[in-house]
């Protein structure tokens, strides 16, 4: 039998340690444009690995990794477009406004892609420093802060870093955890948008606990305003969650620990998964 007063004893000494919902060692976050700066030069990396037969293997929709990289360049084209304020670009579709892009890679030289998309990487990066971050942009159906902005476009060169070495046979990437925390903080800010797409109307109130170098603890209600909030905890690992996030994984393929209805933490992270873009 454990002595009488020992889970309290320890409970007192870990909090003299670290307060609740604290991560241990304690992780600065990048900045959005370093979160995005970081991503790109990951996937810079990773297309420096492939082999010349690497490049025609199909990965997403009906594009090679080559027209993979195309459709990229084609985003970064539309997100200089809407920061310089172009209305057209802001309700142009995620995928049709970048096809073109991504059809044209075809019979080109694998190097003459990469550095055509990575001379827009650095367009957008030098554009954004230019510009205010707090400031609001229209692109592809959404209008949010520069900064939500630079954070989402790390969250898809991530995703699609891995698309490709997921069809390259190479081993998946995480992220720093300095990048991980600002992709974490924008996941768990849109959740309550994944549950309006998904339909979820339930009022649930969220205590999501990502566990790992760049985790954390976030506090979020989803579904319509009301004052009998069901209460759910979901604890699950950090890059996994950013897998659900970006659409690459289900709520089935995670770790999870869950306290309180286990069907609405499952709405919850199919919330999640439904924000994810291609």
């Amino acid at each position: 039998m454990l002595p009488p007063g020992l889970r309290d004893r320890v409970m007192s000494a870990s909090h003299q340690v670290r307060s609740p919902g604290t991560a241990t060692p304690p992780v600065t976050g990048d900045s959005p444009t370093e979160a995005f700066a970081h991503a790109a030069d990951a996937l810079w990396r990773t297309l420096g690995a492939l082999s010349a037969a690497d490049w025609h293997l199909p990965v997403l929709r009906d594009l090679d990794v080559q027209g993979l990289i195309g459709h990229l360049t084609g985003v970064e084209r539309d997100v200089q477009r809407s920061i310089a304020g172009d209305p057209a670009v802001g309700n142009a579709d995620h995928v049709q406004s970048t096809q073109p892009l991504a059809l044209e890679q075809a019979g080109r030289m694998p190097d003459a892609t990469v550095a055509q998309w990575r001379e827009a990487v650095d367009r957008t990066l030098s554009q954004a420093a230019e510009s205010d971050l707090d400031a609001f942009v229209a692109i592809h159906g959404a209008a949010l802060p520069l900064r939500d902005l630079l954070v989402a476009r790390a969250f898809e060169l991530w995703t699609h870093e891995n698309d490709i070495r997921a069809v390259t046979d190479l081993p998946p990437s995480a992220p720093a955890p300095s990048t991980l925390r600002p992709m974490t903080n924008l996941a768990t800010a849109l959740l309550p948008f994944g549950a309006a797409i998904t339909n979820l109307s339930d009022p649930i109130s969220v205590h999501l606990v990502l566990t790992g170098p760049g985790g954390g603890t976030w506090d979020v209600v989803v579904g319509e305003p009301a004052s009998d909030l069901a209460r759910v905890g979901i604890v699950t690992d950090v890059v996994s969650f950013c897998r659900l996030f970006a659409n690459r994984i289900s709520p089935t393929d995670l770790e999870l620990y869950v306290t309180g209805d286990e069907r609405k933490a499952t709405s919850v992270l199919a919330a999640a998964a439904a924000l994810g873009l291609d």
